[in-house]
């Protein structure tokens, strides 16, 4: 039977009506060119105070990603959602060497989110920590304090780095569990006075809502305090989390219940949405990218999640006079631009751009929601002519065209490395002109913490 095509497949019920309310396109004059947006421009600057922010981060989804996806799924000439946010710039994302404080050019996940979560930038592999492994208070726990409601969605592990600097503040991004947190982050581990792994921290944060993979490190066990003995998920449930495993268990929680909300779907990172060909030296033949038919069916797609974050947020904030914080990751696009998986990295890219919808359909009705849409950091792929020194692998594109896509950094059974460009920030609603033009990851913070009124 033959696997049809991801382009013609259905969105997920839970996010299709929403979805459908936003139309996704790009004025065009009657001569074939685009509109003056002269106008359009002025009335996108806002600023003033937002009720609600919600950051979107395509992990690892550098330009040329954002392209690879566009080519493949709406052609050369069409716009994915996150192309249709009317206020766009750059920003650079470097690290800073933890021994001289001088700039490391190519930044991991850890040092990248911790620099919009907490407006501080550190060394690689630091989860909210400085350079003196100092914890920096970040964006979430401010709104937090502040009477905002919030929520941290993301396809991989949540203790994984994006998710874990909303929550967090550990020396080693190593360190999601106990086990690890006792071998490597001494200074934290609960035994030794800290405030434990990443997921014990988490749990403690008590945000709204907390979705992804990283079941496994909620079964390890608690090593001193009040829940010694037990697993991080039995202090969870004692805390007064609601807990939910699989979509149908998420789909049940009500969105009028005050407690915190735990989903974790997976042991580790989500399943990916689509599979394809494996890049090789000498390329591959033309092709199209597949459903991927292995999914594990009782997992929420990232879109799935987001509506249902985005529900409860809503509905607990709705006669609040604050409104709330949320983040939503698409994690794998990075991963499987680790992996030289051109499909994987395109199929995670694209249902990232269906929670990029539903936020803006949210802000459509909410205008004074700040929707920023941005990457941590740059990754490996590149559009190029034909076979290449690297690997490379040739899909068919809407537009019916090759696209050869090329892996150079390491050997295909390696894993490709981030690169150290500037990338993608857009955004729309109050304070969304302050991402216009070149600036830094670390501002990104000053810009959430303006609109949402908190020092």
């Amino acid at each position: 039977m033959r696997i049809h095509h991801p382009r013609r497949v259905a969105a997920v019920a839970a996010a299709t009506a929403a979805v459908a309310a936003l139309a996704v396109t790009v004025p065009v004059a009657a001569n074939g060119t685009t509109t003056d947006n002269t106008n359009a421009a002025r009335h996108a600057i806002v600023g003033g105070k937002a009720r609600n922010v919600i950051l979107l981060i395509g992990d690892g989804m550098g330009d040329s990603e954002i392209t690879i996806a566009r080519n493949y799924q709406v052609g050369a000439a069409g716009r994915l959602a996150m192309d249709t946010l009317p206020l766009t710039g750059e920003y650079t994302t470097y690290a800073l060497n933890q021994e001289t404080g001088k700039p490391d050019y190519v930044t991991d996940s850890a040092a990248s989110g911790t620099g919009w979560a907490t407006g501080t930038k550190t060394y690689n592999g630091a989860i909210s920590v400085d350079l003196r492994g100092k914890p920096k208070a970040t964006i979430l726990e401010l709104a937090k304090k502040a009477g905002y409601r919030t929520g941290n969605v993301t396809t991989a592990e949540v203790q994984d780095a994006t998710p874990a600097v909303l929550e967090s503040h550990v020396v080693s991004r190593d360190c999601k569990g106990p086990v690890a947190t006792t071998a490597k982050c001494a200074v934290n581990a609960k035994e030794n006075g800290g405030a434990g792994s990443i997921s014990e921290q988490e749990v403690a944060a008590r945000a709204d809502v907390l979705l992804g993979g990283g079941a496994a490190y909620f079964g390890e066990t608690i090593t001193a305090g009040r829940f010694a003995g037990r697993t991080v998920l039995e202090s969870a449930k004692r805390s007064g989390y609601q807990t939910a495993g699989t979509a149908a268990e998420l789909a049940r929680i009500s969105p009028h219940s005050k407690d915190p909300v735990l989903g974790t779907f997976a042991p580790n990172n989500m399943d990916l949405e689509w599979t394809g060909p494996t890049p090789t030296k000498t390329g591959t033949a033309a092709t199209t990218c597949q459903v991927n038919t292995a999914r594990t069916a009782s997992q929420p797609h990232l879109s799935t999640m987001a509506s249902k974050a985005l529900q409860i947020l809503d509905t607990r904030s709705k006669h609040a006079k604050k409104g709330f914080f949320l983040q939503i990751e698409g994690a794998s696009i990075d991963k499987q631009d680790h992996a030289a998986n051109p499909c994987g990295q395109i199929g995670e890219t694209v249902e990232f751009d269906r929670s990029v919808q539903l936020a803006l359909a949210y802000q459509a009705k909410h205008r004074d929601t700040l929707v920023v849409v941005t990457a941590d950091h740059g990754h490996t792929s590149q559009i190029v002519e034909g076979p290449t020194e690297g690997v490379t692998a040739t899909l068919t594109t809407h537009d019916g065209a090759p696209m050869t896509i090329s892996y150079a950094t390491a050997p295909i059974t390696g894993s490709q490395q981030h690169t150290g460009t500037e990338v993608r920030i857009a955004a729309k609603g109050p304070q969304a002109a302050n991402v216009l033009g070149i600036t830094n990851q670390t501002d990104l913070n000053t810009t959430m913490r303006r609109a949402l009124g908190i020092r």
